[in-house]
This record gives C-alpha cells, sequence and structure tokens, in this order.
C-alpha cells in the first residue's frame, strides 16, 4: 500500500511539473519563473528517493512561485502586446 501511494504521488508530481512547465513555454525572458519551475522538479525528485514531506514542502512553494512568476510575466506581456512593444 505505501508503495502504490508512493508511485501516485511520483506520478501526480511529474504530471503537475509537465503541464508547469509547457504553460510557460514561449516566454521571452523567464528566469524567474524557470527558477520556480526547477524548484518544483526538485521537490519532485526528492519525493522519488522516499523524501516524501521536505519534496511535497519544496514542491508546494516552488508551485506557488510559479503561480506568482507567471502571472507576472504574463501580465507583463499582455501589457507589451496592447502597447505594440513587441
Amino acid at each position: 500500500m505505501k508503495s502504490r501511494l508512493r508511485w501516485i504521488s511520483i506520478g501526480f508530481a511529474l504530471l503537475l511539473t509537465l503541464a508547469l512547465s509547457c504553460e510557460t513555454a514561449g516566454a521571452a525572458d523567464k528566469t524567474k519563473v524557470d527558477h520556480a519551475t526547477k524548484q518544483v522538479q526538485n521537490g519532485a525528485r526528492q519525493i522519488g528517493h522516499g523524501r516524501v514531506v521536505p519534496g511535497f514542502k519544496e514542491m508546494f512553494v516552488g508551485i506557488g512561485h510559479t503561480i506568482v512568476e507567471g502571472a507576472k510575466f504574463s501580465g507583463q506581456n499582455v501589457k507589451e502586446f496592447f502597447t505594440g512593444k513587441k
């Protein structure tokens, strides 16, 4: 049962990482978003290596940073698009 739960959490973490990284694929200067996405990936790796609690903590903190930085970046891209700077 414990092994099954571990594989389910690893699968969830990998799917979440993939979804978050695909959403920001077209960004031009997205270093902060990439850093936050890597934090999610590092958390998922920790979960895969058996360190579940610190892995989930880092993964969810990374998800929060990814959402914040992604929203900032998207807002800036929309602003640049409508002001004609691109």
